[in-house]
């Protein structure tokens, strides 16, 4: 690469970083041509681009972004996963191949410009989706309506009874 291709690289790699709401560093060694290409694909259906990206270039493409808090942990062959859509998808593909792909190792994450440990991320990956987690404060928030509603149905319907019982009492009195 040349000055200037180097240059949009950096400028291309930094707007990237920009977009992404997280992402995380990888160590990648070990890993073969279809290994890779298989974490890529993997990555991809999540909303996840990987790329393999010189240290150097990486610590210039993250000043003035988020992900600069990741630049201590640039240390050997890295590479990263920039999420672009779900933080925890990523997270689950990347724990999930870790643990098939021997020579996949996280190193660091960090979502919003807050770093997370490796142990952090196996956490991330455990949670529900972002559509279950929806779903489960939806129907949190139907419960209390429904519950009030049944609530105050029953009392109409003491009430009700109490008022038969009353028209009983007083239809046998005369």
């Amino acid at each position: 690469m040349n000055k200037e291709e180097k240059e949009q690289f950096v400028a291309e790699l930094h707007s990237r970083l920009e977009k992404a709401k997280g992402s995380f560093l990888v160590d990648y060694q070990g890993l073969n041509v279809e290994a890779i290409n298989q974490l890529r694909n993997e990555l991809r259906k999540v909303g996840t681009e990987f790329q393999v990206v010189k240290n150097r270039l990486f610590k210039l493409a993250s000043r003035d972004t988020d992900a600069a808090v990741l630049e201590e942990n640039m240390y050997g062959p890295s590479a990263v996963a920039f999420a672009y859509e779900d933080v925890a998808a990523c997270a689950k593909v990347l724990v999930k191949l870790a643990g098939e792909l021997k020579g996949l190792d996280l190193k660091i994450g960090q979502i919003e410009g807050k770093t997370i440990e490796p142990e952090g991320i196996k956490r991330l990956s455990e949670l529900p989706s972002k559509e279950v987690l929806l779903a489960q404060t939806l129907s949190a928030m139907q419960a209390v309506p429904g519950s009030f509603v049944r609530l105050l149905n029953g009392i109409v319907t003491q009430l009700v009874y109490v008022l038969k019982a009353i028209e009983q009492k007083k239809g046998e009195a005369a």
